[in-house]
């Protein structure tokens, strides 16, 4: 028999530790001196306490330890417990590459252009019902036109929390005119259809987002960031990019008030 000292050492855990395992029920002692109330180990328990110092390097929470050694004998349970963890822990390694390649690439940003003015992150945009309009109109500088058709839609269109006003420009390349846009805009309800306006559910989509303050001649310098954040970050445009309105001419005459989302799905 082993005195708890004796057994903390030649296990390399604290008597602290000991003491908690004993209370979690992970491993009790062999005895205890119902007079002095001294704890002591068998030495056959140094192999228990090998299987629960590997078990917590592999990252197993001690709940799950007590589980697992209540079947350690059992393989094919005991392999389950072990494929499941593997499975979390790739997760987590994704995770943190990802995270990796971000900060690499902002750091190859921040050597290039000293300061980064615009950042770049990935979010899903979630499904949303959505008013929309598409039109090919004169010219970009024309897409106020399409928002004045949502306006007069009748009965009025009650915006949803939040409310994601959008515009997707669906020609794939610049054009000086005869540009195809949509404008969509998410509204609680249901609505019938009209000449101009089309009522859809929109999917989600995964876009690579930057949030632009102030006037809308940043627009060309935002666009090139995120096109190049995309190639250098090993993603693809999947579709026409589009820009979410926060605070737009409808909200403030002031141009360094506006907030816009520049957007390019990606896959």
């Amino acid at each position: 028999m082993l005195k708890i000292g004796d057994f903390s050492k030649l296990s390399r855990v604290s008597i602290r530790m000991l003491r908690h395992y004993d209370d979690i029920g992970l491993l009790k002692p062999a005895e205890i001196d119902e007079f002095t109330g001294y704890r002591y180990y068998q030495e056959e328990q140094l192999f228990i306490m090998g299987r629960i110092t590997a078990l917590k390097d592999m990252g197993f929470a001690l709940a799950d330890i007590v589980k697992i050694l209540d079947i350690y004998d059992d393989k094919e349970k005991l392999d389950t417990f072990l494929a499941d963890r593997q499975k979390e822990l790739m997760e987590s390694y994704k995770q943190t590459e990802y995270k990796l390649m971000l900060l690499d690439s902002a750091r190859k940003r921040l050597r290039k252009e000293q300061i980064m003015n615009y950042d770049v992150t990935v979010k899903t945009i979630p499904e949303r019902y959505a008013a929309t309009v598409q039109m090919v109109i004169p010219r970009y500088e024309d897409e106020g036109m399409l928002w004045n058709m949502l306006g007069e839609c009748q009965p009025p269109l009650v915006p949803a929390v939040p409310c994601l006003a959008a515009a997707q420009f669906l020609d794939m390349e610049y054009k000086e005119e005869n540009v195809e846009v949509m404008i969509s805009m998410n509204v609680k309800g249901k609505y019938q259809d009209t000449e101009h306006v089309k009522f859809k559910t929109l999917p989600a989509v995964k876009v690579a987002s930057c949030i632009m303050k102030g006037g809308y001649e940043q627009m060309n310098d935002v666009t090139a960031t995120v096109i190049s954040w995309i190639k250098a970050n090993g993603y693809t445009v999947s579709d026409p990019m589009f820009n979410i309105y926060h605070v737009s001419p409808a909200q403030t005459q002031n141009p360094e008030e506006y907030v816009t989302e520049v957007c390019f799905p990606i896959g």
